[in-house]
């Protein structure tokens, strides 16, 4: 730190590199070079220019001849970007031949990206948490596997689609801004914003608090009266074909799907309501500026109360906030009320077949009796809807 010509030492006999001298001339630990510290090699030069150079090696692996480096001691490192985000460090998350493909799709469209951390290596998606300069950023990548299916395709190129037209048309809801997008490869790297998901899984057995419930509703409602032009987005639910769907599979009786299809009949004239379509609590991000929508891939116009109905689906164990879910949902007329109750079925419908399967645990088939439960009360309030038209 210090220059040895400062301190008029310039022609004293070298010193022990273990050991420095204390002014009454008592021997002391001196300081250890860099490559004492846990094996850990000093950064060459062109590394401490460019620290990406340094982390290049831990994410594409060492050049001919030198070894891989190893985190300090066994453990994962951390760091802490320029926005106070604390990322773990795991090189082998970053090693992975998924997580590189990934990487080098990314740095296609943002050379300057630098990993930090794998987010979510799943099935589907592949979300890495870096930075660009000084800005915190995520990429959103398809993942090798889920690049074989066209529905998931054109699931990802829809919500490409969707950032765009949000650059274009600005909602009125927080939502993370679009850096960079590549549609043919699937590669969406946005804004990465400080906060906590409203919850963790996507039937919460410890709900929200009354105020987040509160600060939920008001953003989903908030993006439902916005009313951009009517081509900027599409519809993404056939109603006709979903009530088809799960009538031909016997999860609804004939009276069901006739009594939706009476319900339908009386909403053909009703204008559509812009939905995020999967406002699910975990794609709900708890930030100090206020709510942040994610994951836009289902968007678009739908039948009033869309986002309503899936967010009382999964809020079975909170009796207050589906109560202000549905007196919201009916605040806006018998139309509404009625739209409502669709979706709700339609919801409920998908939620029971995407959940009750074989092998399902205990507190799964617990979660499962409670949405056959759910799906009963929904038709028992169609039927009473039909009856009062």
């Amino acid at each position: 730190m210090y220059s040895t010509a400062s301190t008029g030492t310039r022609n004293a006999p070298a010193a022990d590199p273990g050991t420095a001298r204390h002014p009454q001339g008592q021997a002391r630990p001196g300081l250890r070079p860099p490559t004492a510290t846990g094996g850990r090699p000093a950064l060459r030069g062109a590394e401490v220019r460019d620290p990406r150079a340094a982390l290049a090696r831990t994410v594409v692996g060492p050049r001919p001849g030198e070894a891989a480096p190893r985190p300090l001691g066994g453990r994962v490192l951390t760091s802490r970007t320029a926005e106070g985000f604390v990322d773990r460090v795991d090189p082998a998350a970053l090693q992975t031949p998924a997580v590189k493909a990934a990487l080098a799709s990314i740095s296609r469209i943002c050379p300057a990206f630098l990993p930090r951390q794998v987010l979510r290596e799943g099935s589907r998606h592949i979300i890495i948490a870096g930075t660009i300069g000084r800005a915190p950023v995520v990429a959103k990548c398809l993942a090798p596997q889920a690049a074989r299916d066209e529905q998931l395709i054109a699931r990802f190129h829809h919500e490409v689609a969707v950032y765009r037209a949000f650059v274009r048309h600005r909602p009125p809801v927080r939502l993370p801004r679009l850096v960079a997008a590549d549609h043919d490869r699937c590669v969406l790297v946005l804004e990465r914003v400080p906060g906590r998901p409203a919850a963790r899984e996507r039937h919460p057995v410890n709900p929200p608090t009354p105020g987040e419930v509160r600060a939920v509703l008001g953003a989903v409602r908030t993006l439902n009266l916005w009313r951009p032009p009517a081509d900027v987005f599409g519809r993404p639910l056939d109603y006709g074909t979903e009530i088809a769907r799960f009538h031909s599979v016997g999860q609804l009786t004939d009276r069901d799907a006739s009594d939706l299809r009476q319900l339908m009949h009386g909403l053909s004239n009703t204008p559509r309501q812009l939905c995020h379509g999967d406002a699910l609590l975990g794609n709900l991000l708890l930030a100090p500026s206020g709510p942040v929508l994610l994951d836009w891939e289902e968007a678009g116009w739908y039948l009033p109360g869309y986002d309503l109905a899936v967010l009382w689906s999964v809020l079975s164990g909170d009796t207050a906030a589906r109560r202000q879910i549905s007196q919201l949902a009916q605040s806006g007329g018998t139309l509404a009320r009625d739209a409502f109750l669709v979706n709700l079925v339609l919801v409920l419908m998908r939620e029971i077949r995407l959940h009750d399967v074989p092998g399902a645990g205990e507190e799964q088939r617990i979660m499962i009796r409670r949405l056959y439960d759910d799906a009963g009360l929904a038709r028992r309030a169609v039927r009473t809807a039909v009856g009062t038209r």
